[in-house]
């Protein structure tokens, strides 16, 4: 199930005109045009070896997790949240382990 996307609110035309003279006020950093937009490179593309360097996922050590919706009571959730992160995986072990998995 998606998510449905949210609404961009409209801006008031006193919040655009802040913004715009915020634009104009700094030099170094102009709005850009079509044509900036154009000439933009991918990050790989104007950086190949930092592209390369940054560290991917990898593959997965275990077999791929199914996500699915489950309801549990709310003491059940706050007991395996207080252990820290990973209470997922450690629900999941407890369900594992309670079916003879």
């Amino acid at each position: 199930m998606t998510k449905p996307k949210r609404k961009a609110r409209a801006i008031s035309d006193a919040e655009e005109a802040r913004i715009q003279a915020g634009i104009a006020a700094d030099p170094d950093n102009p709005e850009w045009t079509a044509q900036d937009f154009q000439r933009a490179k991918p990050f790989a593309k104007a950086f190949p070896a930092l592209a390369e360097s940054r560290r991917g996922r990898g593959p997965q050590k275990e077999p791929t997790k199914v996500a699915v919706s489950l309801r549990l009571t709310r003491d059940v959730v706050e007991r395996f949240k207080a252990d820290g992160p990973g209470w997922q995986s450690r629900i999941d072990k407890a369900l594992k382990k309670a079916t003879g998995l």
